[in-house]
């Protein structure tokens, strides 16, 4: 007997588990806030933590990014990385220096917000491919996104702010829930939330 031979053993590589649902909440979060600041649910006053919320955000969705960019989503990969460094950390460091009392024109916002919207609706197609819970999503961004830039822009009033709020009250609800549907699911290995 040959007592130099080696056991061979067999090592079971785990895939990572899908990152999407944690960036879902991620955006609910920002989502859930801005809906509050856009429709006078909290004041200016709020914007200091607001920027607290969207800067652990951006961490969350830089993970999210990468880890779908290394999983060949290319879609959802790209959003998650333009949405972690604009929606969140550009914005939560904005709520700063607004709250600071820096004078500052924030009428950029608005060319930023253009920016992001013409992205938003240019990548559209690519979540309208198979028509489901991320498509909902990007439908509220496509109405809030540029009302937010024209808003800001002063092209439309700020009375208007409610509506791209509750677009994105939609957006948040709709992405709590299939981040739900999708961590449940996962963790049942069978559809218990439904989804499209």
């Amino acid at each position: 007997m040959d007592n130099t031979k080696e056991t061979k053993v067999q090592v079971q590589t785990r895939e990572w588990a899908n990152p999407t649902p944690a960036g879902l909440v991620a955006l609910a979060v920002a989502c859930f806030c801005f809906f509050a600041l856009l429709n006078g649910f909290v004041t200016k006053d709020a914007m200091p933590l607001l920027g607290c919320w969207l800067v652990g955000g951006f961490l969350v969705q830089l993970v999210v990014a990468l880890l779908d960019l290394k999983g060949g989503n290319h879609a959802g990969g790209n959003t998650f990385l333009y949405f972690s460094a604009f929606f969140m950390l550009a914005g939560g460091m904005e709520m700063f220096v607004k709250s600071s009392g820096a004078a500052v024109d924030a009428r950029i916002d608005g060319w930023a917000w253009s920016a992001l919207s013409l992205v938003v609706i240019l990548w559209s197609p690519a979540f309208f491919k198979t028509f489901g819970f991320l498509s909902l999503i990007i439908l509220a961004l496509i109405v809030a996104c540029p009302m937010i830039a024209l808003i800001d822009l002063g092209v439309l009033p700020k009375t208007l702010s409610p509506v791209p709020g509750y677009a994105l009250l939609a957006a948040a609800l709709v992405a709590i829930y299939y981040s739900a549907a999708l961590v449940v699911n996962a963790a049942y290995g069978k559809k218990i939330y439904p989804v499209m």
